[in-house]
């Protein structure tokens, strides 16, 4: 099924790897351009054998899936290449933060599946949480062809459009969270007298062992919490310092101001922009 990538950065990459080494696409199936960045594709090419090209004609003819992987800003553009080779059997998954399924609907004005997804970075370790939303023209078919794909760099779920800017808010920011997180977590170590090489390892298995213990256990993260906090305990004392200074209701506050500036940005693409 042959598949052309637009945008070549980190999140392609991802998605290229992923669907190679779980068989979700061959090798020779992939294609991938850009605007102007003759040495990333260079890169590609080697290091996956997949076909690269500026020819457009090469690139798109007899495409099944396109994938839009570029920055929102190229969107007009990019769609206006590829329309000539729409058909009602394509089908185009957008990576664009923003950019809605009724934009891209209007812009190539053709009806054909179109799938709009918010994967995060840790796509580039086969650990993404993507979520996708599917418009009217998606085929059964298609749907699965799209679940395998975005399976090979992490797990999916399918929600409505209107949600991807919570699900923007949530996890497609985060991970850079926990990153912040953990840079507290590092200060901490080397004012409390540890070094990196000791600390490190230490805080990056207390954060993947906490991951599966919410993933296996039945319990709510604030039941977990609580069984390991015994009264007068260190954990206890920690605990209280952090509800002293709200920290939850700023994370609580980080994460709607994300999803609302999601919101903004995707202004520009709504049918009828109310700035």
């Amino acid at each position: 099924m042959k598949t052309v990538f637009i945008g070549a950065g980190s999140m392609a990459e991802a998605m290229i790897s992923g669907a190679i080494s779980s068989g979700a696409l061959k090798h020779t199936d992939i294609y991938a351009t850009n605007r102007a960045n003759e040495a990333r594709l260079k890169e590609l090419k080697d290091q996956y054998n997949i076909h690269t090209s500026y020819q457009i004609d090469e690139m798109f003819k007899d495409s099944k899936i396109i994938v839009l992987a570029m920055k929102p800003k190229d969107a007009k553009a990019a769609l206006e290449t590829i329309k000539p080779f729409i058909s009602p059997t394509s089908l185009i998954i957008t990576l664009m933060a923003g950019v809605t399924i009724d934009f891209i609907e209007r812009e190539l004005n053709e009806p054909c599946g179109v799938i709009r997804a918010m994967p995060n970075t840790s796509a580039a370790v086969g650990k993404s949480a993507t979520a996708i939303a599917l418009n009217q023209h998606v085929s059964e078919e298609q749907k699965q062809k799209a679940l395998s794909l975005f399976s090979s760099i992490g797990m999916t779920k399918i929600v409505k459009e209107e949600q991807l800017d919570a699900v923007t808010g949530l996890s497609g920011s985060g991970p850079a969270y926990i990153y912040y997180v953990v840079e507290a977590m590092e200060q901490a170590a080397e004012a409390i007298g540890l070094e990196k090489e000791i600390s490190k390892p230490l805080i990056i298995q207390t954060l993947l062992g906490a991951a599966e213990m919410l993933s296996v256990s039945d319990g709510k993260a604030e039941q977990l919490r609580k069984a390991v906090t015994s009264p007068g305990g260190t954990t206890e004392a920690g605990i209280r310092l952090l509800e002293n200074q709200q920290v939850k209701e700023a994370f609580v506050n980080c994460i709607k101001e994300a999803t609302a500036q999601s919101k903004r940005l995707g202004l520009p693409y709504q049918t009828h922009s109310h700035l």
